[in-house]
């Protein structure tokens, strides 16, 4: 019996190490752009699950009285599905996007701390994982809620293994987004290339700067949450006194309202480079942009308590002024958008077309946000359909725009080739429709009365046709996917079989690093005998451009 040597990188001509091919290439990398893909692509997967599930409670609610999920199953349903969304898909792919683009943008030759960048990955995929195999305990996954308060959580509400998977399922993927956040936030403050001061910094960058600093500041306060509900479900004494409900709350709602922006920063700054690329002008309102992320960010950390307006347990005049002085740095922002695609003569393609829908839609979820951070409207629509219509529409209607016209605007740097024009159109007009069709009439359900979190209602309710318009809406957004999935399939395929059509390294006209480098980029980024042009802004490649139209 002979055992094979160990298997080792070889060095290249250069003297590099060449790191080992196949899967295990993928699953031990620490080139920052598979770490991205990976982080990016697990998320993309995980968002089609938790649309089936989606899809299940809105066949469930289509009609009153349907029985075709029972209230336990339900319950596991929207659980997973809103607990998935925000830990396992919103949150990850924004941090993805960041581990692929942020070495890019900057000029460097790779993410800082590579090997924590790709440990954050798999306990990611570990705590995805974990989360999901609670649907195969026999009690079923956990049914408390995204939030899970206590005592509803503990041990004799929710018993039950299905429960302690999804803690740990919650906290392992939770570190890996703070390990991630630290290595990009590093890369950026520390691996700039020659010439990129912060303020040369792309829009994107200064985004995940704000983004990282609020995984790095809030995030840590839901693992003390869990790691108290853990206790609780140990010890059931522990949750009989009020006080532990109420500060398990804090805990969990200091790390709920940055998540939101965590979810959302990422997302606009895509937004805001597709505009300027696709308007053919630098983004409008750069420096004060870059300042209203800074402080929206620190906004942010300070206005948790408006989620329990209801308890009496807050001071409601303080949470309601810090929410309100938020509409401050959203509105530059918006102007910023705005004044980039006033006066232009846009180019029509499929991310210009996500990035314009974004802006409209995005509005309708942050103003209905100031409505629900007001304490005397929040007491009558609060625990209602007002509140999931207001938050679908910041996390679907408007991160998810920016989430997909990001996809449409990177594919190409990412593979090489585009992906299909007349499909992605298709895509585009399938979720416009099905978004505002299943969404807006949450807002009249939870007017009405419609408490959220309810498997059934009754006939004499009235809820009826309202949610069976949202139920023919979420089918138009399943029809709208599944385009984009064969989508994606189709140009992937053709480009494995040399059929599809090469993209160029920069197809779009962009403005910043990465559109220098080759599509799809080399494992150091930028080869030797392509020099970085220099960095004069935080569009380099548009005052390239300039200049040479100047020369000719």
């Amino acid at each position: 019996m002979t055992v094979a040597p160990p298997t080792r990188a070889r060095p290249d001509d250069s003297g590099r190490s060449v790191p080992p091919g196949g899967w295990l290439g993928w699953i031990s990398t620490t080139d920052h752009k598979r770490v991205g893909l990976l982080t990016a692509g697990t998320s993309l997967v995980l968002l089609l699950l938790m649309g089936v599930l989606a899809l299940l409670m809105r066949a469930q609610l289509a009609r009153p009285e349907e029985t075709f999920l029972g209230p336990h199953l339900y319950d596991q349903v929207f659980t997973v599905h809103g607990s998935g969304m925000i830990y396992l898909v919103m949150t990850p792919f924004a941090l993805g996007l960041g581990v692929y683009l942020v070495p890019l943008q900057t000029g460097a030759p790779g993410i800082a701390l590579p090997r924590l960048t790709l440990l954050g990955y798999w306990l990611y995929a570990l705590g995805a994982l974990t989360l999901l195999t609670g649907f195969a305990t026999p009690t079923g996954a956990h049914a408390a809620g995204w939030f899970s308060y206590p005592p509803l959580a503990d041990a004799e509400f929710s018993p039950g293994t299905g429960s302690d998977l999804w803690i740990v399922g919650v906290f392992l993927a939770v570190t890996g987004a703070i390990l991630q956040g630290w290595a990009v936030l590093w890369t950026i403050l520390r691996r700039r290339t020659r010439g990129m001061t912060m303020l040369r910094l792309p829009v994107f960058c200064w985004a995940m700067i704000a983004t990282c600093l609020m995984v790095i500041g809030a995030f840590p306060a839901l693992l003390a949450a869990l790691t108290l509900l853990a206790a609780g479900r140990a010890d059931a004494s522990l949750f009989a006194s009020n006080a532990w409900n109420i500060g398990y709350q804090h805990l969990f709602w200091f790390y709920g309202h940055p998540v939101v922006y965590v979810m959302f920063f990422p997302y606009l700054a895509a937004v805001a480079e597709v505009l300027a690329v696709f308007c053919g002008r630098r983004f409008f309102g750069y420096r004060g942009t870059v300042l209203s992320l800074l402080v929206f960010a620190a906004l942010s950390m300070s206005v948790w308590g408006h989620h329990m307006f209801a308890t009496g347990q807050a001071a409601n005049d303080y949470y309601s002024l810090t929410s309100i002085a938020l509409l401050v740095p959203a509105g530059v922002e918006y102007f910023g958008m705005l004044g980039t695609v006033l006066g232009a003569r846009p180019r029509l393609r499929t991310p210009m077309l996500f990035a314009l829908a974004f802006i409209p839609q995005f509005l309708i979820g942050g103003l209905t946000g100031i409505m629900v951070g007001t304490p005397v409207i929040d007491y009558h629509v609060t625990d209602s359909y007002f509140v999931v219509a207001h938050l679908h529409y910041v996390l679907f209607a408007g991160s998810a725009f920016g989430l997909f016209a990001a996809v449409y605007y990177w594919f190409p740097k990412v593979t090489g080739v585009l992906l299909d024009e007349g499909m992605g159109r298709l895509h585009f007009w399938l979720l416009v429709a099905g978004t505002n069709l299943t969404f807006l009439p949450m807002f009249a359900l939870g007017y009405l009365g419609m408490p959220r979190r309810v498997s059934t209602y009754a006939v004499f309710d009235g809820f009826g046709t309202l949610n069976l318009l949202a139920g023919i809406g979420a089918a138009l957004l399943a029809a709208g996917m599944a385009v984009f999935v064969v989508n994606v399939l189709r140009t992937l395929h053709a480009r494995r079989l040399g059929r599809a059509r090469p993209a160029g390294d920069d197809p779009w006209d962009g403005h910043t690093l990465e559109w220098a480098a080759p599509s799809p980029p080399p494992r150091l980024n930028f080869p030797a005998d392509r020099p970085l042009p220099p960095v004069t802004s935080f569009a380099p490649l548009l005052d390239l451009r300039h200049r040479e139209g100047g020369r000719a």
